[in-house]
């Protein structure tokens, strides 16, 4: 993964979204990625046949948007760029859905009768004709009335030269059709069928009717995303309360929320306290408490008390916005796994045509011209590759979508892959196994030239302008206790170290033992002591000197979250090896791990940021598959170095561009979530790709045999790919581990 970073910061590139029309099977989206994949500057092509979208990735400068679409066209297909609301229906599917099902329901009513008619051949002394201008009457219109998309679809491959499913189809139906009518013209004595081939192409488009159906409830989970979205917003103006609609707010707007509303945008609460719903976002039933100064999202419900807020992100940036561009990329992805499913795709239909053509030679001369025909129709018809491009996206859809239902985004289905391939897991301490929100417990002095509370605000005043968890502790506690804060100047942070500044014109030291030993000051025996007593309870020493004289020492401690324990637990029983992975000193780290579970020897503790990716590639070396879990601002390089990066914490604070997973809960439960959605999802993929090469590889044979009638070869066709894709919807009954 680190390589594919390093490459994309080489070659600068952009990448667009593009919504595909007129593909109908595997080898369609096949044959788009192919031709994409030839045009100059294209660095990565990832076409998907579930969600009818395409992503091109193409080296900034060399090709326009135009230029993609007109590769598209001139490959036989129709493409424009994504430019509705994220999540939402597209209104050519919406068309496209209508005609379909007008199209089904006038081939049932024209077919219904050459179907009474074909059932009571079956009966003995039942069987009755209709007219012989009666049949054609009613196949003609469904041959190329209602069955007009399949030979439109046909010449554009054709003219593309990938043959597709459409040309299969076609040609099986007007094979049965014009010998039926040559039959009625020339008079040839062999049966007619007229209802063969109106009734294969009924069954067809029932097939794709239901898949549609299908493939529109993969993508329910981004849609109800998006419904939760607010309408309006009551913002003030100049004194005054107006409800506008929710696109027309701005940044830095003041908005007024009631109980029982959806919050319209991201902001902060600037007066006022209550207790807002966030399970649309992290998946966190409880309600959580807000008060002035509280990060709130949009789409959220406020339970209880009105309150005023500024709003800090609008549109496209808030963190439902977010969210749904995420899981939609996601949801148009391809995992590593579908790659021979596609090899395959390409070159099937072609194989297809050349055994078809073998398959009426042999039963001409085997059992003559009706048998050769009705065989080879077989064969044609039973060989679409529908179900296996459909395999792997439909699988991919559910479960990104079931994942952004859990607050769990995944970024897609190679990630969702990779998590089932994890043997190794590497948990960043601060954050993570513990709460994130570390309090002072003792304060030191140990000198007779400062008290506790001076030593506390000297402390304070230099932490205040860090952004450490273990600062903004200290800095919080003074306050709480009203200590006035004398002005710090020049702070200086030193990564893994501390922070140094001037406070009234002396040198001010705050952090760990090490930073003491770097900078001259001098540790005595009862000062190591005092530490090494507190970091044996599991706290963090913080040392504080002036001029390099040690003053004292304020214990901090970050409580292990209350699922910390069982989610390592989870991990272990699921085969992982868990590590601990922190920059606090080794005495307080191991106090951590053993209370959650982990062992001694799998804890990496007094490590620096910039060693954190290291610890990755050391186990990496051993030969593992290893997942980083982090907060994913400080742990970045390390998550982009493991196979897997999961981005722990609240709202949207959770890298998206770094990790492959973000996980809007801060709670660790939610990776043993994600691990076990992936193994769910995976294992889905494998059953539909089994099914899918099984139906062709035992279809086809037996077709070209004479087993199967090509009316009972147009029904297993369309069921086999609306199996595949309600297969992939048992997803939806997943259980979160939260």
């Amino acid at each position: 993964m680190a390589e594919a970073v390093l490459e994309t910061e080489r070659v600068p590139s952009e990448q667009i979204q593009m919504n595909i029309t007129g593909m109908t099977c595997a080898a369609c989206a096949a044959r788009i990625e192919k031709q994409l994949n030839k045009a100059p500057g294209v660095v990565r092509v990832n076409v998907n046949l579930a969600s009818e979208k395409a992503v091109v990735e193409y080296a900034t400068g060399t090709l326009t948007p135009d230029a993609i679409i007109r590769v598209i066209e001139k490959t036989g297909y129709g493409a424009e760029p994504v430019t509705e609301a994220l999540g939402e229906e597209r209104e050519d599917q919406r068309i496209a859905y209508r005609n379909l099902r007008v199209a089904f329901w006038a081939g049932v009513v024209l077919t219904l009768p050459l179907v009474v008619q074909m059932i009571s051949g079956f009966i003995p002394h039942a069987s009755f004709m209709l007219p012989v201008w009666l049949q054609i009457a009613l196949a003609t219109p469904v041959q190329f009335v209602v069955g007009w998309r399949f030979y439109k679809g046909a010449y554009h491959a054709l003219r593309g030269g990938a043959p597709n499913m459409d040309v299969l189809v076609s040609l099986g139906t007007s094979a049965a059709y014009l010998f039926s009518l040559a039959v009625v013209i020339w008079r040839i004595p062999s049966g007619l069928y007229f209802d063969s081939a109106a009734l294969i192409t009924t069954l067809i488009l029932m097939g794709k009717l239901l898949e549609h159906k299908a493939k529109a409830q993969t993508s329910r989970a981004v849609r109800a995303l998006v419904k939760l979205q607010a309408k309006t917003a009551r913002v003030i103006r100049d004194g005054q309360e107006m409800d506008i609609p929710t696109e027309q707010v701005v940044t830095g707007d003041e908005l007024l929320v009631r109980p029982g509303e959806s919050l319209p945008v991201d902001g902060i609460i600037l007066s006022g306290r209550t207790s807002i719903d966030e399970s649309m976002l992290t998946g966190e039933s409880m309600p959580v408490a807000k008060e002035a100064g509280s990060a709130v999202f949009g789409a959220t419900l406020n339970k209880e008390g009105a309150f005023h807020m500024r709003a800090t992100k609008v549109g496209r940036d808030t963190a439902l916005a977010q969210i749904i561009r995420m899981v939609d990329e996601a949801q148009g992805s391809k995992a590593p796994i579908q790659q021979l499913a596609d090899k395959v795709s390409g070159i099937f239909v072609p194989i297809v045509l050349v055994v078809s053509l073998v398959t009426f030679i042999g039963w001409y001369f085997a059992a003559g011209f009706t048998h050769a025909l009705i065989n080879a129709v077989a064969v044609l018809v039973i060989a679409c590759p529908c179900s296996l491009g459909l395999a792997t996206p439909t699988a991919i859809m559910v479960g990104t979508g079931k994942g952004a239902e859990n607050g769990i985004l995944i970024k897609g289905g190679e990630a969702l892959e990779q998590a089932h391939r994890l043997t190794a897991v590497i948990l960043d301490k601060t954050g993570t196994i513990t709460s994130g929100r570390p309090e002072v417990t003792d304060v030191a002095a140990l000198s007779d030239r400062v008290w506790e509370r001076d030593l506390l605000a000297l402390a304070a005043s230099v932490e205040r302008e860090s952004e450490h968890p273990l600062g903004a502790a200290i800095v919080s506690h003074a306050q709480a206790q009203g200590l006035i804060l004398p002005t710090a100047k020049d702070t200086t942070a030193i990564p893994g170290y501390g922070v140094r500044a001037t406070v009234e014109g002396m040198l001010v030291l705050i952090g760990n033992r090490a930073f003491m030993e770097r900078e001259g000051v001098v540790l005595e025996d009862g000062a190591d002591r005092q530490a090494i007593g507190f970091e044996e309870m599991g706290k963090t020493a913080m040392w504080v000197a002036r001029d390099r004289e040690l003053l004292g020492i304020i214990a901090v401690a970050d409580g292990v979250r209350e699922t910390s324990r069982q989610a390592i637990a989870e991990m272990t029983s699921l085969g992982l090896s868990v590590y601990m992975l922190t920059g606090d000193n080794h005495k307080t780290a191991l106090a951590i791990a053993q209370s959650v579970g982990i062992a001694a020897e799998r804890v990496f503790a007094e490590v620096l940021p910039q060693q954190k990716a290291e610890m990755v590639k050391k186990l990496q070396g051993e030969g593992n598959v290893v997942g980083m879990v982090g907060d994913g601002i400080n742990d970045a390089p390390a998550l982009a170095s493991a196979e897997i990066g999961f981005a722990i914490g609240s709202g949207t604070d959770v890298a998206i561009e770094t990790a492959d997973i973000a996980l809007l809960r801060g709670d660790l439960l939610s990776v043993v979530t994600a691990i076990r959605l992936s193994n769910a999802t995976i294992k889905k993929i494998r059953q539909n790709l089994f099914w899918a090469f099984g139906y062709n590889s035992l279809g086809v044979p037996l077709a070209a045999l004479g087993f199967i009638s090509p009316v009972i070869a147009g029904a297993a066709m369309a069921l086999s790919s609306v199996s595949v894709v309600s297969n992939s919807l048992l997803l939806r009954r997943f259980r979160s581990t939260v």
